[in-house]
Formats: C-alpha cells, structure tokens, sequence
C-alpha cells in the first residue's frame, strides 16, 4: 500500500501541472529580457543630443546578433547539453538562470553607465561603438543561460509529460514565452519613452531574478520526484545513462537532422524578423512610435492561444509532420507579402495575424516531435545541437540584415525589399526541410503523424 502511495504522488496532476507553469514562468522571463531591445532600436539611432545613442542599424543587428557568439564560436551549447545529460535538470536550471542575470544586469549597466564614445575596431565587425561591443558582449552572456535555460525546460517538460499531455504542456511553455516577448515588444518603447531608455531593461533584469527564485522552488519539487523514483531509477542502472557512444545513433539518424534543419530555417527567418520589425512599422507602414511595437505583438499574442490549441491537437490526433509543412508555407508567403509595395498599416496587422498562425503551427509540433524521433537519455545534448544550429541563424542573420537595411538608407528613408525578400527566401527552406521531413516519417516511422497520448 505504501508503495502504492509513494508511485502516485509521483504522477499526480497537479503536480506536473505546477512544474510546468514554474519552468514556463522562468523561460518567459528570459525571453522578456531577449526582445526587450527590439522595439528601442528607433531610440536607440536617434542621435545622442536627442536622447538616444547613436547606434545604427548595422550596430543594432550586431547586437541583436551577439546572443548566439558565445554559444556558436565557443560551443557553448554543446557543454551546457552534456552538462543537463551529466547534472540533470536541477543543477544546470540553477546555471542558466545565474547566467541570464548576469547578462541581462550587464546590458542595463552598459545601457546606463557607458557613454556611446570611443569607436573601438573590433575582429571581423569593423569600427563599433564601445556601447554597443560591451551590451554584445552582455548579452553574449545572457545568451549562453538564456539557450541552456530553453534545453533544460524542454527536458523537464518530456521528464514530467512523457506519455501524457506532452504537446499540450509544450504548447503551453511556448504560449508562455510568447507572452514574454509580446509583453517585451508592447511595453518596452512606451516604457523608454516616457521613463528613459534604460528602465525596461531594469525590468527584464527583475523579471529573471524572480525566475531564478521560481526554479530554485522547482528543484524542490524535482528532488521529491528522484526520491519517489529512486528505486525506478536504480532498476535502469546503465541502460539510462549518458554515454558519448550513444551519440552515433542520433548523429546518422536523418530525422534528427531534418528537424535541426527546419528549426534553423523557421527561426532564422521568424526572430531576425521581429527585431526589426518595430522599425518597419515606423518607417513603411507609418505607425505613430508609441504604438509602433503593439502590431508586431500581434504575432506572439495570438500564438499564446493557438499554440497550446495547436499542441492538444498534436496529442489526440498527431499530424505534427503536417502541422510543420504548412506552418512552413504561412510563415514564407507572409514574409514575401510584406515585401511587397503596400503599405497600409492595416495589411501589416493581417499579415501578422497570419504570421502568429505560422508561429503557433510549426513550434507546437516541432519540439513534442524531437523525443518521438531521439531517446530521453541524448535528449539534453540533442537538443543543444538543435539549439546551436539554431544559434548561428540567430546570430548571422541579424547581422546580415543589418548591412542590408544600413546600404539600403538614404536620408533616413530605409527601403526594407530586399532584407523581407531575404528572409522569404530562408523561409522556402523551411518548406523544402518540412516537407522532407514529412516524408522521411512515412519512411522510418517515426510515430511525428500519430497522437502524443498513450491511449493505454
């Protein structure tokens, strides 16, 4: 009887349930803090004697691009996969939480204290702003936390939903993060504009140290579940164990590298997107500043209520792989459209409305999909490869754009063409990697087009 007890406490509901609105609370707090700079760059390039900092926009993507140089050039995300695979969840939670406050603390420092004078000559960027080399470097930082910290949540949500509600949780998470960078992208501005440009960093700065205190009560709960399942755990010995070797398996599974592929395409042309696109509403669309980042907040706003929609879906009925192939194809129309020479600020909010489809679509089968395709106990080092290939998207892309809009700007009128048909492009990748994907299911059967629940 006792044993009994001891094996459902370990599975009851509302403790999955509490661990999930915990860790999804901690990552929306990081992904505050990693938009909370997109909507400033209009402050940010307006000359110092105007209150800005005299940034530009090839400044502006080097920042926004600094997030991943840590983890790309110095693999950092390969060490903080084996660290989770190694430590577990508790320890390397606590880590990412330390790291993403300490570069969030050190971008507001930067912002604060720094003057945007001396230019300093940088490897590989050229002549950069002092300002601007130390809140990369901030937010390089920041960055290294902030990825570990979204491997880490992904692992807790399969530990605790395996078998059950697994898309819906993961669903979940994401809608809660989007909640953060929606909440980033809609207060942000009017924050800086009517209490100074540094204020809503110190606001993102609060909200990770409240996530850290969150996780710490987490591992509470999480070291309660090792005690529950102690004799479990003993039972697997070896066979759940990280070992290197195991790593060739996922290495030559085409599977594993089709969604690698398909998160690099989707994000690199979905995220870049966002930290311009409060600019592009100002500067093509004609949006009044104040109100300039509430339209790209569309976009995380409705993924908040379709992607856990989208993610019960994927458990009761599957079809992820298709969910992935048509996300794909939204995503590339929406951003060729916005290319396009129309201007009224009323297609922008459709066309974001549409686009929050595809970022609610694709992402609420993508991540559920990763453990039906790699086992539990690579899951932390897989998931930091994803995550890297990710990174160098995010990285590269920005930067890219940013030469791009800075070569496409003449007296202060910037012709954003070439950098929407940019990221279209990237996002036919998506579909071309999508629809293999799809096809490499039917072909292996990796259970991406059957339901998550374990009907038994």
């Amino acid at each position: 009887m006792r044993e009994q007890v001891r094996q459902t406490i370990a599975t009851q509901a509302w403790a999955r349930w509490t661990v999930l609105a915990i860790v999804s609370f901690t990552m929306m707090a990081g992904y505050v803090v990693a938009k909370e700079m997109s909507p400033l760059q209009f402050m940010l390039e307006k000359a110092v004697h105007d209150g800005g900092m005299g940034w530009t926009s090839g400044e502006f993507g080097i920042f926004a691009g600094s997030r991943g140089f840590f983890n790309v050039f110095l693999l950092m995300l390969f060490v903080g996969g084996i660290i989770l695979d190694k430590m577990g969840v508790r320890f390397t939670g606590i880590l990412s939480c330390v790291l993403m406050l300490g570069g969030a603390a050190a971008v507001y420092g930067t912002i604060t204290f720094t003057s945007p004078e001396p230019m300093w000559d940088l490897p590989l960027l050229g002549l950069v702003k002092r300002q601007v080399a130390l809140a990369a470097l901030g937010f390089a930082f920041f960055g290294i936390g902030y990825e570990m910290c979204g491997i880490t949540v992904s692992k807790v949500v399969v530990r605790w939903f395996s078998g059950k509600e697994m898309a819906l949780a993961m669903g979940l998470q994401v809608a809660m993060a989007r909640l953060g960078t929606a909440l980033a992208l809609n207060f942000s501005l009017p924050i800086a504009l009517n209490w100074g440009l540094p204020k809503p960093l110190l606001i993102g700065v609060f909200c990770v140290g409240v996530g850290l205190i969150a996780y710490l009560y987490y591992c509470t709960m999480d070291h309660r579940l090792d005690k529950e399942q102690g004799k479990q755990d003993t039972a697997q010995g070896e066979d759940e164990k990280f070992h290197f070797a195991d790593m060739k398996i996922t290495i030559k599974n085409p599977g594993f590298w089709l969604i690698t592929l398909l998160c690099l395409f989707y994000y690199s042309a979905l995220y870049p997107f966002l930290d311009f696109a409060t600019k592009l509403m100002i500067s093509k669309y004609g949006v009044e500043a104040a109100l300039a980042g509430a339209i790209p907040s569309i976009l995380p706003y409705t993924s908040i209520v379709l992607t856990p929609l989208f993610g019960a879906w994927f458990d009761n009925k599957g079809r992820g792989a298709t969910m992935m192939v048509i996300g794909s194809v939204l995503l590339t129309i929406t951003l060729f459209v916005f290319a396009m020479p129309l201007n009224s600020s009323w297609i922008a909010v459709t066309l974001m409305c549409v686009l929050g489809i595809a970022f609610s679509l694709l992402p609420a089968a993508l991540w559920p999909a990763v453990p039906k395709i790699v086992p539990m106990k690579q899951l932390g080092t897989s998931y930091s490869i994803i995550y890297y290939i990710q990174n160098i998207g995010l990285m590269l892309i920005p930067v890219l754009i940013g030469k791009v809009l800075e070569r496409n700007t003449i007296d202060d009128q910037v012709d954003y063409t070439h950098s929407l048909v940019i990221f279209g492009i990237i996002g036919v990748g998506a579909i071309v990697t999508a629809t293999a994907l799809l096809w490499m299911d039917h072909k292996r059967h990796y259970g991406l087009e059957s339901p998550n629940i374990d009907k038994e």
